[in-house]
């Protein structure tokens, strides 16, 4: 996997890929936040009103596989987030992007890892405070958009696409839609609906155990799904082959919802930071893409590639 040890690359490659003006001019927070020092996120609340404390604090993982597997490689971190905030720490096993975005917009997910295209809706709506990712242990971080398809399928290149079925998976996705929505376009003049008959299979798993099976001659996935899933024997690195690879883009954002008190983000943050990976489950099933430790991020910073492409698809960040 290529990966980026410098944030001023990878927004360099959008600049050349999407020829886009600045990401951060049509980035609006909804009218409930504040954002009073230009970090692009919801400011803590300065009314002890506004904040909340609750006993019990509930941790969602972005919705990529299978929750059940997720819910084991997590417990080992929750137990350390327990004893770092001294609260009760409960997985909660998302079906869905849309689920997991409405879950903290209403005030019942206060910690979160958002994936990379949900990040900026999370921001804007929900007042998600993204604040780490995971990274290998030099400190470099992400993944690419891959393009595949299964041997034998006609799809040598991505051209073959055009008269045939692509799957994508959710359109808050940046590599199962965004990007390869705009990569598409900007580089081989494809449009979705004219050249090809876009479908939507609602993860990133069932895009890339669909073309294994034979069911999608085509899909845009991460490859760090596609990675964990070959190491686990899901799939077979045989029955799939990529046609396409993107610049590297950053992978999941870890946060919390804005209005927690600011003492319990800092401890919340601190868990994070001090988790041991060591031995841990969640070594075990995230060192298959290569990340061994979490690192700080700014969503101002390490999300502006992403802004960039949204800017490219005209998405429009208004909330309902």
């Amino acid at each position: 996997m290529m990966r980026k040890l410098l944030l001023t690359t990878i927004a360099g490659l959008a600049v050349t890929l999407l020829h886009t003006a600045s990401a951060n001019a049509e980035f609006k927070l909804d009218s409930r936040f504040q954002d009073t020092d230009g970090d692009l996120i919801a400011d803590i609340p300065t009314d002890p009103a506004q904040l909340v404390d609750p006993d019990t604090l509930i941790f969602a993982f972005t919705p990529v596989e299978d929750p059940a597997v997720y819910a084991s490689a997590w417990a080992g971190f929750l137990e350390h987030m327990e004893a770092a905030t001294g609260k009760k720490v409960q997985f909660f096993p998302v079906q869905s992007n849309a689920a997991q975005l409405e879950a903290m917009r209403a005030g019942r997910l206060h910690i979160a890892g958002f994936n990379t295209g949900s990040n900026p809706i999370a921001v804007a709506c929900a007042g998600f405070r993204p604040f780490a990712m995971m990274a290998s242990a030099d400190d470099s971080f992400g993944y690419e958009m891959e393009i595949i398809t299964f041997p034998g399928s006609g799809v040598e290149q991505v051209e073959d696409i055009k008269g045939k079925k692509m799957a994508f998976t959710q359109e808050t996705s940046n590599s199962g839609f965004k990007a390869p929505s705009a990569l598409l376009k900007s580089e081989f003049g494809m449009v979705a609906g004219e050249d090809f008959e876009p479908v939507f299979s609602g993860s990133h798993d069932t895009s890339i155990i669909g073309v294994a099976n034979k069911d999608y001659p085509a899909a845009a996935i991460a490859n760090s799904v596609m990675t964990r899933m070959i190491d686990r024997g899901v799939v077979k690195s045989d029955q799939v082959k990529t046609v396409y690879q993107s610049q590297t883009f950053p992978t999941t954002g870890y946060g919390v919802v804005y209005n927690l008190k600011p003492e319990l983000q800092e401890k919340i943050k601190e868990a994070f930071f001090s988790f041991p990976w060591a031995g841990s489950a969640l070594e075990e099933e995230f060192k298959k893409s290569g990340e061994a430790k979490f690192v700080p991020i700014t969503f101002k910073g390490h999300w502006e590639v992403i802004r960039k492409i949204d800017d490219a698809n005209n998405v429009s960040y208004e909330c309902r």
